[in-house]
């Protein structure tokens, strides 16, 4: 989460326009001072609600498509950490806007960014690998096809494994959301 002085340097250094929230509107300390920066420094603050332990639903695949076509650029996203929700938004900004292939733009899930595909939030590689697998059988689906015709959040969650010791590691000790 970006504090109020990086907000400022943010718009003043680095000319940022537009701050995508992953965390979703939380009407907590932090997220009522970064909309008050955002306001303050002329940032349009959206906020997405991306899940770090599940797959992710249609409708914020649909909500990000048509966020990436109408915000101004340069835009920043996070989410707490900026390693799954981030990531995964930071992914389907690759895959929707600048029109990447599905390993490139999975290279926003990585461990340089504190991501482990091993646990549970593993799930948000998988969903790039299902979409990836399907393309090499079926050339030119566009990626909102395959998301609103084939993807299935449910089954992806009913297959998915991932490492209890990892999980443990992620989410107890270091108390990731």
């Amino acid at each position: 989460m970006p504090t109020p002085q990086r907000i400022r340097k943010y718009k003043n250094v680095l000319g940022i326009k537009t701050i995508i929230n992953c965390r979703g509107t939380k009407r907590d300390g932090g997220w009522l001072l970064e909309n008050e920066a955002c306001e303050k420094y002329g940032i349009e603050l959206i906020n997405l609600n991306a899940r770090s332990r599940a797959a992710p639903d249609k409708e914020l695949i649909i909500r990000a498509n048509k966020v990436f076509k109408k915000i101004k650029y340069p835009a920043l996203i996070h989410c707490k950490s900026g390693a799954d929700r981030a990531g995964i938004v930071a992914a389907l900004y690759k895959i929707l806007y600048c029109e990447e292939v599905p390993s490139q733009a999975k290279k926003q899930l990585s461990l340089k960014f504190l991501h482990i595909k091993y646990a549970k939030t593993g799930i948000l590689d998988k969903f790039i690998e299902e979409y990836e697998e399907f393309i090499k059988k079926n050339k030119n689906f566009h990626f909102l096809d395959w998301v609103e015709t084939v993807y299935d959040p449910n089954k992806l969650e009913k297959e998915f494994r991932s490492s209890n010791l990892l999980n443990n590691f992620l989410f107890k000790i270091l108390r990731r959301e």
